[in-house]
């Protein structure tokens, strides 16, 4: 090893992200060969991103853990309330998901990370992977993570609770005493996602063990997938990040934006 490895964990403030954290810490945290630093994206939501940056601070605080926080100001040169109040086809969640990729491999690119853990847990991977095939997204579908292959330009991400249930990382936090947030943000009732957050959340009800078999499903596919959609190489759009096309889709969104200004 040629010296200490720096593991990036993505936190929001939210429950997820705080506990992958502390889970992170206490088992990592102690070896000298790691060095784990905890990345925010401040998206520049008025009236919730500063509730939860008190969260990751007294968290990260306590921990004594690194922590920097990276803006959509200052990356894109906007933040996502501007994004909100254009009229538009778009939600201002499409912006947000493709602009925080964009400041979280860049950040993480700054700072050295190897590794960058994100706090998805059960659910969340079992929504994406329903999303993906009733969009007819295969390709992407085979792209999901964790990472099992490094492209150049891109910090690979694990996810340490992606088989872990949303509400025993809730319950494993309020008995543990762990800093998070509860805040909503004010554009989340807008995302797509929530309609196959109900779907699997009533299947599940109904059946439970619906979310384990629909991530057991995926990941036994999962080689078949990579196998018929085989990661391309990656270009390099004019921004500097990696692209599949000619521009990334952060500079295609920026692009669109400057059109319809």
């Amino acid at each position: 090893m040629d010296g200490p490895k720096r593991l990036g964990v993505a936190v929001s403030g939210g429950k997820d992200s705080a506990v992958a954290l502390e889970l992170l810490a206490s088992i990592l945290g102690k070896r000298r060969d790691v060095e784990i630093v905890a990345i925010t994206v401040d998206e520049g939501i008025s009236g919730y991103r500063s509730l939860t940056l008190e969260a990751i601070r007294s968290q990260t605080a306590r921990l004594g853990i690194d922590h920097r926080v990276v803006s959509f100001r200052d990356v894109v040169g906007m933040e996502l309330d501007d994004l909100g109040s254009r009229k538009g086809e778009r939600t201002p969640c499409s912006f947000c998901g493709v602009f925080r990729r964009r400041c979280l491999n860049l950040e993480s690119k700054r700072l050295g990370v190897d590794v960058l853990a994100t706090g998805h847990n059960l659910d969340d991977t079992a929504q994406s992977v329903l999303m993906n095939f009733m969009r007819g997204d295969v390709e992407r579908l085979a792209r999901l993570g964790p990472h099992l292959k490094v492209q150049p330009g891109l910090v690979p991400r694990i996810e340490p609770l992606r088989l872990i249930p949303e509400k025993e990382t809730f319950l494993y936090a309020l008995l543990m005493g762990i800093e998070f947030s509860d805040a909503e943000c004010p554009y989340a009732a807008d995302a797509l996602r929530n309609e196959y957050r109900e779907m699997v959340d009533a299947t599940e009800s109904r059946h439970p063990g619906t979310r384990h078999s629909i991530v057991a499903s995926y990941d036994a596919i999962r080689p078949s997938l990579m196998s018929s959609f085989p990661q391309t190489d990656l270009r390099r759009c004019a921004c500097g990040e990696p692209t599949c096309g000619e521009r990334c889709m952060a500079c295609e969104l920026l692009e669109e934006i400057r059109k319809n200004d």
